[in-house]
């Protein structure tokens, strides 16, 4: 499965950091760790909230923009031992910088550079994203990053973290202030949230792609209205069995819901957190639904449709899926 050019959407920077990675910095830095690792090395989480305790916890010791440059080159190099060509990835000022717009000017030109020197490999685009958990009034500052530093590298907005923090329309000063920059707009919603929370982000946020999405199955009349608008799904199958929303690979609904026409991608979300990466996805997605080359071509052509990018890395993107 590595020898299929991949595209993912949904990835999130600091989410993607190998533990051994984190682990190094934190030496480095004099840093303890407690709880973050389990005894074999991996990242601990028992459930959703501890999860992401534990990911504000080993993400702490980023700290520095040469330290996001080293992750930056950590994981694009990865990605691309996974095939993957196409990637975005979700940022965050409240983690570069405060929310500071000039300390996230400095994180964000070595993120940047770091990506540049990977372009002949595999490329990246970053999606500023706000977290939900730390409310609606902290979600206005990282929009405005994201509008002062949008461009060919920033090409998108959305939100993150915790569905059960406050409504969708909460946050919807942030979402228009992205979009008045021109700014693509995705939003975390139907991991957690259920159905409702899907449908309030694609009515308050007015959203072209929705992170996650899976519980939509839920709701016949939702599934029809995102197949009929064309919202992408930016579907993470391991996260979502990991984390204990569908108990196992039968249980997911991706493939009922590509069988209703809804646009479907695959991603990893947080891959070291969830012992998974875009080889394994695939594996199972194979293994479990009887995907094969045909139908890993068609999702990743929907996924460079949908790509936040502009049209000329686009053409290059399907090209490439055509040929191979």
């Amino acid at each position: 499965m590595t020898d299929i050019p991949k595209i993912e959407l949904h990835l999130h920077l600091e989410g993607a950091a190998p533990p051994a990675f984190i682990r190094g910095l934190a030496a480095e830095k004099g840093i303890g760790l407690d709880g973050v690792f389990t005894e074999d090395g991996r990242y601990a989480h028992r459930d959703f909230a501890h999860f992401l305790q534990v990911y504000e916890a080993a993400t702490g010791v980023l700290q520095t923009p040469r330290d996001f440059a080293r992750l930056t080159t950590e994981v694009l190099e990865n990605c691309a031992e996974h095939g993957v060509i196409y990637a975005e990835t979700f940022l965050s000022p409240d983690f570069c910088g405060g929310g500071d717009l000039s300390a996230w000017r400095d994180y964000l030109a070595a993120m940047q550079e770091a990506a540049d020197g990977m372009v002949d490999i595999i490329q990246l685009r970053g999606i500023v994203t706000c977290i939900r958990h730390f409310g609606p009034e902290k979600a206005k500052p990282i929009a405005t990053c994201a509008a002062e530093t949008a461009g060919d590298f920033i090409t998108g907005f959305g939100m993150g973290g915790a569905e059960d923090v406050g409504h969708p329309s909460d946050y919807a000063w942030a979402f228009d202030c992205a979009r008045e920059a021109g700014l693509r707009l995705t939003t975390h919603a139907g991991e957690w949230g259920g159905p409702a929370s899907v449908r309030d982000s694609l009515d308050h946020l007015k959203v072209e792609r929705i992170g996650h999405g899976v519980r939509a199955i839920e709701d016949p009349a939702l599934v029809e209205r995102l197949a009929a608008e064309s919202v992408v799904l930016e579907v993470c199958p391991g996260s979502n069995i990991s984390l204990g929303v569908y108990p196992q690979w039968s249980d997911h609904p991706i493939e009922t819901l590509r069988a209703a026409g809804v646009l479907v991608t695959v991603s990893t979300d947080d891959p070291p957190f969830f012992d998974t990466t875009m080889t394994r996805e695939y594996e199972r997605l194979s293994e479990t639904f009887g995907w094969d080359e045909d139908v890993f071509t068609a999702v990743n052509r929907v996924a460079a449709r949908a790509a936040f990018c502009d049209e000329a890395t686009r053409e290059a993107l399907l090209k490439r899926l055509d040929a191979t």
